[in-house]
């Protein structure tokens, strides 16, 4: 590890943590929820570019993936929400952040969990940004549903086989779902090495993602296909910056309850992205990003 890693203590495992800037900085830090669940923090690798202004980012990898504790064997009643929100507050509390103030940010299922978070009113939460994300599971599987269906139908037909057949590890299956990811999940093609990567690292560990989620972003049979934040999304406080691509999976009907139930919300839509921004617009993300924190800094 280099010097600006490090393992925490979580319970009996260990959370893999990088920090990228100077923690002592009069700005507060900014804390990266990757997605997944189980998708290693490599594709959101970008957002140490907040690091540049003077602020400490934080990345690291959730419970089950990348480098922190591999669980291969625990069932679907060890993952879930709360468990997150709870390796969240231990790196909370293991930086001493609550009483200068952090901030979240939080992509794909890592804006849910920012969410779950959030909803919690956690002390020295001091903004929230929710990227690429969906308020509803429901919503997220209504409109995948919806945008496969203006897929070519032979990627459709190859989808709806495998599916039906239980052999979604088919190469053809594989082949028709990096289709559908070229053109919402990211456009930069071939995908960057660092996006590559945690694409590479769910494969060889699936467990979370799998259990959760299931085999992939639009083929939702996991623990997570009921979730949904939207009754709650009223208790969070703090100030929240939503954001999300023009051709996102997580189309404007699924992150719409978050600008609805969240208070003084603000939304960015990024025109040339997908579920990416901050790789397929990265300048504009981190200058909108780096502004929404910088105004609540306190």
């Amino acid at each position: 590890m280099t010097p600006n890693e490090r393992r925490i203590p979580f319970g009996p495992y260990e959370t893999w943590v990088r920090v990228t800037g100077d923690l002592s900085s009069a700005k507060r830090p900014v804390i990266i929820l990757h997605g997944g669940p189980g998708v290693a923090h490599n594709y959101v690798d970008a957002y140490k570019l907040l690091a540049k202004g003077g602020r400490a980012v934080i990345h690291y990898d959730q419970l089950g993936c990348g480098n922190s504790t591999l669980l291969p064997d625990k069932g679907a009643d060890f993952w879930t929400p709360q468990l997150f929100v709870d390796e969240l507050d231990n790196l909370v509390d293991h930086f001493g952040l609550r009483a200068r103030g952090f901030h979240v940010l939080g992509q794909s299922w890592g804006g849910m969990l920012g969410a779950e978070y959030g909803v919690r009113r956690p002390k020295g939460l001091a903004s929230l940004t929710i990227a690429n994300s969906p308020a509803s599971m429901l919503l997220w599987v209504a409109e995948a549903n919806r945008l496969r269906s203006l897929m070519p139908q032979d990627v459709q037909d190859t989808l709806t086989l495998h599916e039906k057949a239980g052999t979604t590890d088919h190469p053809d299956y594989q082949k028709a779902t990096a289709d559908f990811y070229a053109r919402h999940v990211c456009r930069v093609q071939p995908m960057p090495p660092e996006v590559q990567e945690s694409f590479d690292q769910v494969a060889r560990n699936p467990t979370v993602y799998n259990t959760m989620n299931g085999p992939n972003e639009f083929f939702v049979i996991g623990t997570l296909k009921n979730w949904s934040i939207i009754d709650q999304l009223p208790k969070i406080e703090v100030p929240t910056l939503i954001l999300s691509g023009r051709h996102d999976e997580a189309t404007p009907a699924t992150v719409q309850p978050y600008k609805d139930g969240i208070k003084g919300s603000e939304w960015v839509i990024f025109e040339q992205s997908s579920h990416m921004p901050h790789v397929e617009e990265q300048e504009a993300c981190m200058t909108t990003v780096e502004a929404f924190l910088d105004r609540h800094d306190g």
